[in-house]
């Protein structure tokens, strides 16, 4: 099999975004590309835009999460649960009086954090803000939860009660095992 290499643009597009990033201890950042050729101009857009049919052997990305919406895969009697309040929450994040940066990282660490560690169930505060629109973390929460990396993680998101719009719960997903050959300890 073909090992694949970023060409050219994927590189110059990679290096703008970590600009700013500084790599670990003992790695560098890769050579920067020469400069590119001006790209032809793109050929006016088709009447309807249909999507490429995805490759062999690539799963497809989890579907957007939504909170109060129903997830695909999540039995009825665990998602009543989770919308009713039911499930108690392993772990909770307040993230009341945090500016929206602030708030932004303490809640991608907090939920991979909770994935490492097998956690199920946690509920995030997020307050209820100014009504009628809601506060900015409120309004933020669903598209953190959409993040790339944070939403192969969670399985499903609800609001514990139907006037409780300033906390959400979450329903974290299995920690995938390896579970191809069973280890045995030593016999007794």
């Amino acid at each position: 099999m073909r090992e694949k290499r970023l060409n050219q643009a994927d590189l110059a597009l990679w290096r703008a975004f970590t600009a700013e990033i500084r790599p670990l201890f003992g790695h560098q950042r890769p050579p920067a590309p020469p400069a590119l050729a001006p790209a032809p101009e793109p050929a006016p857009p088709a009447q309807l835009a249909i999507a490429p049919p995805p490759r062999p052997g690539r799963p497809l990305p989890p579907p957007e999460i939504r909170v109060g919406e129903v997830p695909g895969g999540l039995d009825r009697k665990r998602w009543q649960a989770l919308r009713r309040g039911d499930m108690r929450a392993e772990r909770t994040l307040d993230l009341h009086g945090r500016r929206v940066a602030e708030a932004h990282l303490v809640f991608r660490a907090f939920l991979h954090r909770a994935a490492a560690e097998g956690v199920r169930t946690v509920t995030v505060v997020t307050g209820k803000g100014p009504q009628p629109e809601g506060g900015i973390i409120q309004r933020e929460l669903p598209h953190w939860l959409n993040d790339p990396d944070l939403r192969p993680l969670v399985l499903g998101a609800a609001h514990p009660h139907p006037t409780n719009s300033g906390a959400v719960n979450l329903l974290l997903r299995r920690r995938r095992t390896n579970t191809a050959a069973p280890q045995k300890g030593p016999r007794r």
